[in-house]
């Protein structure tokens, strides 16, 4: 049985987090791994998320709203200046996009749904496309972003407090 796991190693975290920046460049993709890392939702609540959860007056929020599809909490998330730079150049391209131009409210609207989300499918053989060109191992899958958030966090408040 298989079981999905955080990217431990810093080096491989770093050569993931970029592998649809600098070696496959797919914004789109880049922005989806980044949000996973960065906010520690789940790829469903990302995939969730509206352009106007995430955009005022044309400009990226310093903090989102979302509430969780699996358990109903509400979170406010705090976006740090990476991901808010990315948002913003990411909007320069969805607005160009016949699905956002169509009125598609979804940050990552799907290419072949009319006003529907990508899908968790294909946010998962993004994911693990980019894991085995970098033989990262097979448990790395869309539920890796989190975990991997939360390995990195414990790690650095036991450097902290340990």
């Amino acid at each position: 049985m298989s079981t999905t796991q955080p990217i431990r190693d810093k080096k491989s975290l770093q050569s993931f987090r970029n592998f649809y920046r600098d070696r496959k460049e797919h914004l789109r993709n880049y922005t989806i791994i980044v949000m996973g890392l960065n906010t520690a939702l789940r790829i469903n609540d990302i995939l969730h998320l509206t352009y106007d959860m995430v955009y005022q007056n044309h400009k990226v929020r310093s903090h989102i709203v979302v509430k969780e599809r699996k358990t109903g909490k509400e979170n406010r998330i705090l976006l740090n200046s990476e991901t808010r730079h990315l948002l913003a150049k990411y909007r320069k391209e969805l607005i160009k996009t016949t699905m956002y131009q169509e009125g598609n409210p979804y940050l990552f609207p799907s290419p072949k749904k009319s006003g529907a989300p990508l899908s968790r499918y294909q946010a998962y053989r993004m994911i693990t496309a980019a894991a085995k060109a970098l033989n990262l191992g097979e448990h790395i899958s869309c539920h890796s972003l989190r975990k991997t958030f939360g390995y990195h966090a414990w790690k650095r408040f036991f450097l902290m407090f340990g």
